[in-house]
């Protein structure tokens, strides 16, 4: 018998009823920060493989499905979060196209041969880890959140390694580590294509910030793309998030 906590919930995944996903409220749920990241995310004809680091219950995988037939990997650490996850994609008949694997992602260069990867997403865990901070009692919180089982640099890092040379990586992650994203990207010799950042609403300060990098190292072809409101002046979602949210609807 499974407690309040631990029961599980089949929900929308998006505004419209063509997609669900299998949540427990104690777990890490699909966010907004996911959503908006899928749907940031262009996947050019030419590629062969997608991967998603840190899948959670596979909320970005659910969502480029809508958007290619190409096969997609979920990389997920956390155990229970990882049969969730393989248990949506069931749900959801997209077995055939979406492969769920329980996995470091700082092993993966050892799951995988270089540069056979063509595209890579990844929202992140946005805070720092240090044993004496205060974090979330729930662990599956505290992983989700905080930066315990893998850093910037540890995704960064396995990102290069596993890229096909023309291959993008594409993350959301937030404003007040802008600065150290820009240094880390090029350190790995990931060339920033595109970035847009996301604001609460008109006249706030940005909260997020969406980026879009290219293995190739080749600099000199920034796209800074317009602001991405998330609410309007009333405090209403905006028509674009509700666009979002209606991907794929007829």
């Amino acid at each position: 018998m499974k407690s309040e906590e631990n029961r599980e919930i089949v929900n929308d995944l998006l505004g419209y009823e063509g997609l669900k996903i299998i949540q427990r409220p104690d777990m890490f749920n699909f966010s907004l920060d996911s959503t908006l990241l899928a749907d940031f995310v262009r996947i050019p004809a030419k590629i062969r493989t997608i991967m998603d680091f840190g899948t959670g219950n596979a909320p970005i995988p659910l969502f480029l499905s809508l958007k290619t037939h190409k096969p997609i990997i979920g990389v997920e650490i956390q155990k229970e979060a990882f049969e969730l996850a393989k248990r949506s994609v069931d749900l959801n008949g997209l077995a055939k196209q979406i492969t769920i694997i329980n996995a470091d992602i700082n092993d993966l260069h050892h799951l995988f041969a270089m540069s056979s990867i063509d595209l890579i997403t990844c929202n992140p865990p946005f805070f720092k880890y240090r044993a004496n901070a205060v974090t979330n009692k729930n662990d599956y919180l505290t992983i989700a959140r905080h930066e315990k089982l893998v850093d910037l640099e540890g995704i960064l890092l396995q990102a290069k390694r596993l890229l096909s040379n023309d291959g993008t990586f594409f993350m959301i992650h937030r404003v007040d580590r802008f600065d150290e994203l820009i240094l880390a990207l090029h350190s790995h010799h990931l060339a920033i294509k595109r970035l847009r950042f996301v604001y609460p609403k008109p006249g706030k300060e940005a909260i997020s910030v969406l980026i879009e990098a290219n293995a190739s190292g080749k600099t000199g072809s920034l796209k800074l793309m317009e602001p991405l409101y998330v609410y309007d002046d009333l405090g209403e979602y905006s028509p674009e998030i509700i666009s979002i949210f209606r991907y794929g609807k007829k």
